[in-house]
């Protein structure tokens, strides 16, 4: 699932927020690439990671994933996918439902829209909250 990016030149803000979200396992919000940003480049403001973010997703290198009210998150991986999120913890992970395609075309015929993407969000409990709710 991991796709190879090919990087186009970079200012080095850009570079380094590009650099944060690609060097995480998670799905970091702008916060979180901030705070990581500010320590490679202490003088970098929020507003730069944030045009940044705007750059980087309209250039492809990084999908924004939105969930209602909650904050923006970013995802290295920008080939279609799906995600599990965690009501409890916000835990957010990738995972590949094969399907997709039939799944978005029986969803067409019952909306009767003209479908140009399918993205599945399942939201419950990680496997971390299910054994801490058992536990404590």
């Amino acid at each position: 699932m991991k796709s190879v990016k090919e990087k186009p030149k970079l200012t080095p803000q850009r570079d380094a927020v590009f650099q944060v979200i690609l060097e995480r396992d998670d799905h970091p919000t702008a916060s979180d690439i901030f705070e990581a940003a500010r320590r490679r480049l202490p003088s970098i403001s929020y507003a730069t990671v944030y045009n940044s973010l705007r750059y980087l997703k309209e250039a492809g290198l990084v999908h924004e994933i939105n969930f209602g009210d909650s904050a923006s998150r970013y995802d290295r991986e920008t080939d279609r996918h799906d995600h599990a999120i965690c009501n409890d913890c916000g835990k957010l992970v990738d995972f590949d439902l094969p399907d997709a395609a039939k799944l978005m075309q029986a969803a067409a015929r019952k909306s009767h829209f003209q479908p140009q993407s399918v993205h599945l969000t399942l939201r419950g409990r990680c496997p971390d909250c299910c054994a801490n709710k058992i536990s404590g």
